[in-house]
């Protein structure tokens, strides 16, 4: 229910795969706090392209602004969670969607 300016997105429903859902809630609990450096986190992302460290980087620190941005507005940490998840679920399709398209210009899908 949007129009012009005005935006109504609604409440989360129960609708699609509910472990993804689950697990998407369990991963947004993560970025409730900024992500410090480890080792571990430098070792993984040692073989990675600077392209997608750089994406990894920016998105985690998006996630992290979200949860602040709904903390000073006084929301319910579980409101803020689902709000998270509903964010790193359009990030994730947009890396898949990334990931598709640079495939698309190497290499051609065999017609069905």
């Amino acid at each position: 229910s949007s129009s012009g300016a005005r935006r109504v997105q609604g409440s989360i429903t129960k609708t699609g795969n509910a472990h993804a859902r689950r697990l998407l809630v369990e991963a947004a609990w993560h970025h409730r706090r900024p992500l410090r450096p480890s080792r571990e986190r430098a070792r993984r992302a040692d073989g990675q392209p600077a392209a997608v460290r750089a994406r990894a980087e920016a998105g985690n620190r998006r996630l992290h602004q979200r949860w602040c941005r709904l903390e000073q507005r006084h929301k319910r940490p579980t409101v803020s969670v689902v709000a998270v998840a509903r964010e790193l679920a359009g990030w994730c399709w947009s890396l898949a969607v990334l990931a598709d398209q640079q495939l698309g210009e190497h290499h051609q899908h065999p017609a069905a």
